[in-house]
């Protein structure tokens, strides 16, 4: 196993058992009763004590939750490509490994969600539509964060200019990051939400670029 493989598994292994952990901690720690209708929240002195601060701007939710969008087109596009090369290859075996990998980690990360959905940790700290709504992790970042760090690893295998390759890293990540900055900013999510969400999202990113071999430097 190259030595890349390694270190992006170790790190993958970490950052999910963090995650676990840190899932673990907000069922118990500080639990009170601070989110609408009475809802309980996991470390609540420190939620409170940013959500105060913060406040809520709804604007911004609606405009994070449009741009939104971006990251799920980008998504279907990889998987019109696994589906292209599908039909043009004639089998499914023959479709690019690490194309294949990236619809498993789809997969997972729309499993993990349906989860969260089902298995409410916390409660967004407002009403959306004068509902409860589950908030952890928050499913923004983890989707941006997700389809950003893999489709980073895709376009520096497949983008032949070094130059354009590293520009659209860089972009992903900036667009990526500000999406989290807003999604906090917007007070509809917990801050405990969106550290999950990176914690999850990063060490699936992590797992993706070991399990594809995409990890790695540039290969040309």
């Amino acid at each position: 196993m190259k030595k890349d493989t390694q270190k992006h598994l170790r790190t993958a292994a970490a950052l999910l058992m963090v995650f676990v952990l840190w899932t673990a901690a907000l069922c118990v720690v500080d639990r009170q009763a601070i989110g609408p209708q009475g809802s309980s929240v996991g470390f609540a002195t420190f939620n409170r004590f940013v959500h105060e601060r913060i406040g809520v701007n709804l604007s911004l939710y609606r405009l994070t939750d449009a741009l939104s969008l971006l990251p799920l087109g980008c998504a279907a596009g990889f998987a019109l490509l696994g589906l292209g090369q599908w039909m043009q290859r004639k089998r499914l075996g023959a479709v690019d490994a690490d194309i294949l990998a990236l619809g498993g980690f789809y997969l997972t990360v729309i499993a993990v969600y349906c989860f969260f959905e089902r298995v409410v940790i916390n409660f967004r700290p407002v009403l959306i539509e004068g509902r409860l709504e589950a908030s952890y992790p928050s499913s923004t970042t983890v989707l941006v964060l997700c389809v950003t760090g893999t489709a980073a690893m895709q376009l520096r295998k497949r983008l032949k200019s070094r130059p354009l390759a590293r520009f659209a890293q860089v972009a992903a990540a900036v667009f990526a990051w500000l999406m989290v900055i807003g999604r906090l900013a917007s007070g509809v999510h917990w801050a405990t939400d969106l550290i999950g969400g990176a914690l999850f999202a990063l060490g699936l990113v992590k797992l993706y670029g070991a399990v594809s071999g995409l990890g790695g430097a540039r290969r040309d």
